[in-house]
């Protein structure tokens, strides 16, 4: 029976590569000379820092930028409020996404159901297995879930006959 899997998975070495490369150019860039503007990664979390919420958003788009350069979905970032962190130093927190939640499990589950497709989607951890008789059916439904759910950049692998 045919079968592919729908995950969202970011390319984890090109995001460590991007975070390196924003955290060079902060490092050389003039206007960040004598600031506490820097940029860290620690696991599947991106923290910047910087004097002001303006240094920030300089910061982050800094490294979006290097990340679109390295073929990085930004839709992968999740971030958080600006916080201070005493003085007048801030700091944000973006977490880059790993695996279907399962609300957008639910989601992807719920729009095959309603296109009246002849295949069945389970929820498998971090992942949505969807299964079909036929190639043709297993096609729409990669059509059915881009168009449904296209604030996610889902990718599709696992695909067998």
């Amino acid at each position: 029976m045919p079968t592919f899997d729908t995950v969202l998975e970011a390319n984890l070495v090109e995001v460590k590569n991007a975070v390196d490369q924003a955290a060079k150019e902060v490092g050389t860039r003039f206007d960040f000379k004598g600031t506490s503007a820097n940029l860290e990664l620690k696991d599947k979390t991106v923290t910047l820092f910087g004097d002001s919420d303006f240094q920030i958003t300089q910061v982050d788009d800094i490294l979006r930028n290097k990340l679109a350069k390295r073929s990085v979905d930004v839709r992968f970032l999740d971030a958080a409020k600006i916080e201070k962190i005493g003085g007048d130093k801030v700091k944000q927190v973006i977490t880059v996404r790993n695996g279907i939640e399962a609300d957008v499990g639910k989601k992807i589950q719920q729009a095959i159901k309603n296109s009246k497709l002849k295949v069945q989607a389970a929820i498998q951890g971090d992942a949505v297995r969807v299964s079909g008789a036929k190639r043709d059916d297993l096609q729409a439904a990669m059509a059915v879930i881009r168009k449904d759910v296209a604030d996610l950049p889902l990718s599709f692998n696992n695909f067998r006959d």
